[in-house]
């Protein structure tokens, strides 16, 4: 009997840029994850990334773990030497998916670098039109990560698509099916937008989650303001944020969500180095409880 638990999965990320990312796969497969993200930061560093699909698979072996989505990290909009390799790292991802098992790439959309958003859309649709239709040539769908970095909406260096009002101009700009986000509710509250609503309106084009959260410090914000010397919001790993994942996965599976989780981890100010892995394997426990915890069929 299929385990209905299953629809959303649980897992984390690999960072696949440097080799030997399958076999941390094989060396953390037995924790629990249900799932794994290989991702790359702007690069696939020359590697055959079919062979390494292949690696990949073989490492998890019998056990009922996926590969759905796959990660490359950078800006493709503009010609530096680190964006045009961006740029090849997606085609190459898009071309080798399957071989992972993946059905999606997920990434920044990039943006042209110091200027408004708006003046990203023109080489967005340059760049997007023709991924896109490479990645549905051979049936995968793109997504693209909801964070900043650091960026806003009158200039940044990576992402535009950080903030839902500019979901709507790429969606708009390229109508696309399978075009969509890799969201989670860490980069929402980092500039203090309620996640929850936003599920009920845009599930529909969530074809990842990350597991990441974010604690908002509002004495600080109270004393100091956003802008000022003291940290306002610190990026954290689930179960250790102010997100209620009961109401996030619960609202996910109201709008018929099915996917994969990954945790995002390396960013939690407490659970990192040394503790890394002990917040990771919190995380995923913690998030299997807020599905429901362990599958129960009724006997009768």
């Amino acid at each position: 009997m299929t385990n209905p638990a299953k629809a959303i999965r649980v897992g984390t990320m690999i960072k696949a840029s440097e080799p030997g990312s399958a076999e941390r796969i094989a060396k953390i497969a037995d924790l629990g994850f249900e799932s794994f993200e290989p991702f790359f930061w702007q690069t696939t560093n020359g590697q055959d990334l079919a062979e390494l699909g292949k690696r990949s698979l073989d490492a998890i072996g019998n056990r009922d773990i996926t590969i759905s989505t796959l990660g490359v990290f950078g800006n493709p909009l503009e010609e530096r030497e680190a964006d045009l390799t961006t740029l090849a790292a997606w085609k190459d991802a898009i071309d080798n998916a399957h071989h992972f098992g993946a059905t999606c790439v997920a990434g920044f959309t990039g943006r042209v670098r110091g200027k408004p958003i708006e003046e990203s859309l023109p080489r967005y649709k340059q760049i997007w039109g023709d991924l896109a239709k490479r990645a549905a040539d051979k049936g995968v769908r793109i997504a693209f990560e909801n964070c900043a970095m650091d960026g806003n909406w009158a200039s940044g260096d990576w992402n535009i698509a950080h903030n839902p009002d500019a979901w709507e101009l790429i969606f708009n700009a390229l109508p696309s099916d399978n075009i969509g986000l890799e969201w989670e509710p860490c980069h929402q509250l980092v500039y203090l937008i309620d996640p929850l609503p936003q599920i009920r309106k845009w599930a529909h084009k969530f074809f990842h989650v990350h597991g990441k959260d974010a604690t908002v410090r509002w004495e600080v914000i109270r004393e100091h303001g956003i802008f000022g010397k003291e940290k306002f919001v610190f990026m954290r790993t689930p179960g250790f944020g102010d997100s209620n994942w009961v109401d996030i996965i619960s609202e996910l599976r109201l709008a018929g969500w099915s996917g994969s989780i990954d945790i995002e981890g390396w960013h939690d100010p407490v659970y990192r180095n040394e503790l890394e892995m002990t917040g990771q394997v919190r995380a995923l426990n913690y998030l299997k409880d807020c599905r429901g915890g362990d599958f129960v069929a009724d006997p009768a």
